[in-house]
């Protein structure tokens, strides 16, 4: 096998794949925690990502950057319509709803302040595969999920050769010290690391090792469009959602100075469709004949409830573990917050704690959890009524209010569907 030797390779605390938001941001958190913290990217940064590159308020809070240098435009103006109809434009002053970034500049900007916090970093790492070994004290590694009761079993087992009997935890610090993970690499020498997270998005290797599993699979197609300064004045701090004619797509405008992001997203099953969608999208913002300056697809992955988040000492984090909002599918928060839940895991059982990794998924259930749940009820409503979302945003008093809440995070949907009367009416709709 590539990257396949019989020496030891090198031995790190925690080795991070993937340097995008999930990635740096594990990093950045455990190389803050004081543990020795390698990157590996597949990729030469900078590197251009399929993404719409809009940051939501959480997003803002919890990139932990500054971004006055980054932000390309921000938005307080937002035009909805419906398949093109019924267009309606709302401002909301003050706080934006929006920052704009390229995910280029963003991505590099994270990846500088994790290794500015004692992180290292590897480019163009093809990662290949992921081994779990043990020491002389340690049990068998958990499978997929991996129940704590297996390393009750592990310890039990040590307890009986040993013929003493020692408490579960102090066993636990022994495994976590004598046991690692093998990264092979194509191309290269292994690469040991106490504690792995996998932050390689959704078509990574490491969301295969750890069995996460996705019931949402979403086709986001894309383009950046560069355009005239009228065109960009135009658009100036003002965004475009469209509810698409397929049932649980939108399509998308977001200004950066003179470029323009346009892309739609939906079910991947509808994959024709979508790409009729956004050709007539294109050619009805008038930019049928500009060429892209990117022009691609990409598929979004949700995780479906209960699925695993780590299998021993690998952890997954962002995309890679099909952590995302199932409505918008927005996912850099998720990615950012759950990297440094990951990170911080990650460092304690670096150093012998762990229970770190069994919490992991704890925290991920307690902070993202109910999100999810609720993006998955709104998307139940959202493809059954696009009209509705329409009428409510543009007719009803303080609806828009409450969305540009949401979306620069002063509130939560699920916050909102705690409310008696709106839970009972969402889920009349989504029957």
């Amino acid at each position: 096998m590539a990257g396949r030797s019989d020496a030891p390779g090198e031995m790190f605390d925690v080795v991070v794949i993937g340097a995008g938001p999930a990635g740096a941001s594990a990093a950045r958190a455990a190389a803050r925690a004081g543990v020795t913290v390698c990157m590996l990217e597949r990729a030469e940064l900078p590197r251009y990502k399929t993404c719409g590159g809009g940051l939501v308020g959480l997003a803002v809070d919890h990139a932990g950057i500054d971004l006055s240098g980054l932000v390309h435009a921000s938005i307080d103006q937002l035009t909805v319509s419906l398949d093109g109809r019924l267009a309606r434009t709302r401002r909301r002053p003050g706080r934006p709803m929006l920052s704009m970034v390229m995910r280029s500049e963003f991505d590099r900007a994270l990846v500088h302040s994790a290794c500015a916090a004692g992180a290292g970093l590897r480019t163009g790492v093809h990662v290949t595969g992921l081994r779990e070994v043990t020491g002389p004290t340690a049990g068998p590694v958990p499978g997929p999920g991996g129940p704590d009761s297996n390393e009750v079993q592990a310890a039990t087992a040590v307890t009986a050769v040993r013929g003493v009997r020692e408490s579960r935890g102090s066993t636990e610090i022994r495994q976590t010290r004598d046991g690692c993970v093998v990264v092979t690499v194509r191309g290269g020498r292994e690469i040991r690391a106490r504690v792995v997270v996998g932050a390689d998005g959704a078509s990574g290797r490491t969301g295969a090792h750890v069995g996460v599993r996705c019931d949402q699979v979403d086709v986001g197609l894309e383009g950046e469009f560069p355009v005239s300064a009228p065109t960009a004045r135009r658009w100036g701090g003002r965004m475009l959602l469209d509810w698409g004619p397929v049932p649980g797509s939108y399509a998308w405008l977001f200004p950066k100075s003179e470029v323009l992001t346009v892309g739609v997203i939906g079910s991947r099953a509808d994959g024709d469709a979508l790409r009729s969608y956004y050709g007539d999208l294109v050619r009805r913002l008038g930019l049928g004949s500009v060429t892209p300056l990117h022009d691609s697809g990409h598929l979004t992955r949700v995780r479906a409830a209960g699925s695993p988040l780590r299998r021993g000492r690998v952890l997954v984090a962002g995309d890679a573990a099909g952590l995302l909002d199932p409505w918008t599918r927005e996912g850099i928060s998720f990615a950012l917050r759950s990297g440094r839940l990951a990170g911080e895991a990650a460092a304690r059982a670096a150093v012998g704690d762990l229970s770190a990794l069994a919490e992991y998924p704890r925290r991920i259930e307690a902070v993202l959890g109910p999100e999810m749940d609720a993006g998955r009820k709104l998307q139940a409503v959202y493809a059954h009524h696009p009209g509705l979302l329409h009428a409510l945003l543009t007719c009803m008093p303080g609806t828009f209010g409450l969305f540009g809440r949401i979306v620069d995070g002063r509130t939560t949907v699920a916050r909102q569907l705690r409310r008696p009367g709106v839970r009972a009416v969402t889920g009349a709709l989504a029957r």
